[in-house]
Order: structure tokens, then C-alpha cells, then sequence
């Protein structure tokens, strides 16, 4: 995704986000929004995505990731620019 109209961010999340589901339901989302990039579990528990699209569509990923599946409790997000070249497909790394 090379288009100016193309934003690109990271998310860190923490909480109840490992053993969830949460890959599969990140990557559920983002796929359904349009979305590429790359999400993966950290050893340290929390969850780290790299995601490029539409503004508006990330803006719906970020809504979206602050409730998080069924059983997650996302307690913090944090959102940061990524510069980042992403894969043309939204994946689960690891």
C-alpha cells in the first residue's frame, strides 16, 4: 500500500490480551476493514500491531482494539507512528 491516502500506526495493548484469541480476532478485524499489517504476541504479555489503511478505517481498528474480543480486557493502548515497510496482507507472526 503505497497510496497517499495510506496512514500507517502501531498499537501496544495490555491486559487480559494473550490467550484470547486475540491474533485471530485482531487479524478477523483488520481484514474485514481493509487493513495490512502484522500482529504478535510479546513475551512480556502484551500484544503489539502494525497496521496501515485508510485513516478512517484505522480510526474504526483503534475503537475496535480498545474493546477487544470476547473475554480480553484491554487495560492500556498505546498508538504510535510506524514507518515501517507491512506486508500486503494483515498476519499473525509467531
Amino acid at each position: 500500500m503505497n497510496s497517499p491516502s495510506t496512514s500507517r500506526c502501531s498499537f501496544l495493548l495490555a491486559g487480559r490480551v494473550q490467550g484470547v484469541g486475540f491474533r485471530w480476532w485482531t487479524r478477523q478485524t483488520a481484514v474485514r476493514l481493509g487493513l495490512t499489517g502484522t500482529v504478535r504476541n510479546l513475551p512480556d504479555g502484551r500484544v503489539e500491531i502494525h497496521a496501515a489503511g485508510d485513516p478512517a478505517a484505522l480510526a474504526t481498528f483503534r475503537t475496535e482494539l480498545a474493546a477487544g474480543p470476547t473475554g480480553a480486557r484491554v487495560r492500556q493502548l498505546t498508538e504510535m507512528p510506524v514507518s515501517a515497510a507491512l506486508p500486503d496482507d494483515f498476519i499473525i507472526v509467531g
